[in-house]
């Protein structure tokens, strides 16, 4: 399963109340489309999956909170139009916007793979695993684990590409993390300081505190990010 996040180069990402009012503005970014990975053959590795969307998760996860879209807008910080856009396939958030709308509607990142997928196996193949990938941060995000229920470790791998970001400017995410380089050089927004990381170099991320991470080099850089969430 490959979880695609496309965009047309946005040089400014959703995650303000500013939005597109018009989707085929050449500053948009485009739609986001789920399409199955495919396996390498083995029969040990997991089954390519049914075609999805993120739009349909989205509308999916805020039908069972019983949230309206203008709701959902309001506790998310986007207007109604561009989650409107995003459930009908016409827009894409970025990756840090998705966590945002997926924080709203009360799951992580790695519970959207969850609800593609209710029941993931015990093994991830390495050709089988979920991926993420954004144009607009030029980044891809590899699940390495299965995202369980009772699951409290989220285990990512995620590669950005020279001129790549996770999000326009730092962002919340309300749980804690430790993240290691796994290759090349990455620049770490921590709340107020700025951070360059090399190959080996790890950091640890508090629930709450603003980051962003940036590849300014000309070179592939991957990361390998452990989110850990609070048993309730």
């Amino acid at each position: 399963m490959v979880l695609r996040l496309f965009s047309r180069h946005d040089t400014q990402e959703p995650e303000t109340n500013s939005v597109p009012t018009t989707v085929r503005c050449p500053d948009r970014e485009q739609l986001m489309a789920i399409v199955p990975k495919k396996s390498s053959g083995s029969p040990k590795t997991s089954p390519p999956k049914a075609e999805a969307h993120v739009g349909d998760i989205v509308r999916q996860l805020r039908k069972k909170h019983h949230l309206s879209v203008r709701t959902l807008a309001d506790k998310c910080g986007f207007s109604p139009s561009f989650i409107s856009q995003v459930e009908l396939r016409q827009a894409s958030p970025s990756i840090a916007s998705t966590e945002r709308i997926a924080s709203a509607l009360g799951v992580t990142l790695g519970e959207f793979f969850r609800a593609v997928d209710p029941t993931p196996p015990a093994i991830i193949r390495s050709d089988a695993r979920p991926v993420v990938q954004s144009e607009w941060s030029r980044a891809k995000i590899e699940a390495l684990g299965p995202f369980h229920k009772d699951s409290q470790l989220e285990p990512m791998i995620i590669t950005i590409q020279p001129g790549g970001a996770s999000g326009h400017k730092p962002y919340v995410r309300q749980a804690e993390q430790l993240a290691v380089v796994l290759l090349g050089t990455v620049e770490l927004t921590l709340e107020e300081d700025v951070h360059n990381l090399k190959r080996g170099d790890a950091a640890g991320i508090p629930a709450g505190n603003r980051h962003c991470w940036r590849n300014r080099s000309q070179r592939p850089a991957q990361i390998l990010i452990v989110t850990a969430h609070r048993a309730l």
